[in-house]
């Protein structure tokens, strides 16, 4: 489960600040949440455009039309096979940049864990997205977690090395390998 990941912005963190001055440049009317990103919270996600990657400003979260809030996660193990994301799921993959995703540790304690990349300020998340009455929104791809999560959480968002970006955005059959592949192993912080 992803219900929080952050991004914040360093002066080290060139690659973030380029991909937030892109959206902020092309959408002036809009207005990103950096920080600490909370479900329905507008940010930036990387899609794939006619000839490259676009950074656009996206909705985190689909509407949940059975109760009210939204999906903010899908399985990737199943996400082929539900209705409500196969479709986006094969043609409307995206990326989530993030300076690392948040995840408590179920005890009595809750203490809260920041996850992220160990060689890169930024953690990319996999993921996908629909548009919804002229929204577009996203959903962030979980998977079983890898030995630097296990003890926390059952759960962890399919994180792709950055030389995978475009692989998971626009070649189906290296998306569909990189869904089933062990992530990579993270840092973890307690916050």
């Amino acid at each position: 489960m992803c219900g929080r990941y952050s991004l914040f912005m360093t002066e080290e963190d060139k690659e973030i600040q380029q991909i937030i001055a892109e959206v902020n440049r092309n959408n002036p009317e809009i207005q990103l949440k950096t920080g600490e990103i909370f479900p329905t919270n507008t940010a930036p996600v990387l899609i794939g455009g006619k000839q490259a990657l676009e950074a656009k400003p996206l909705i985190w979260g689909f509407p949940n039309f059975r109760s009210k809030g939204v999906i903010i996660n899908a399985r990737a193990e199943t996400a082929a096979e539900k209705r409500m994301f196969q479709d986006s799921l094969l043609r409307r993959r995206c990326v989530i940049p993030s300076t690392g995703f948040y995840e408590w540790k179920q005890d009595a304690n809750k203490q809260k864990y920041l996850f992220r990349n160990p060689s890169d300020s930024v953690t990319y998340m996999a993921g996908f997205w629909n548009e919804y009455e002229g929204e577009r929104r996203f959903v962030i791809l979980t998977t079983a977690p890898n030995e630097s999560m296990r003890e926390i959480h059952n759960r962890m968002p399919v994180v792709l090395p950055k030389g995978e970006i475009e692989n998971w955005i626009f070649h189906l059959d290296a998306a569909m390998e990189l869904l089933h592949r062990i992530p990579p192993l993270l840092y973890k912080e307690a916050i």
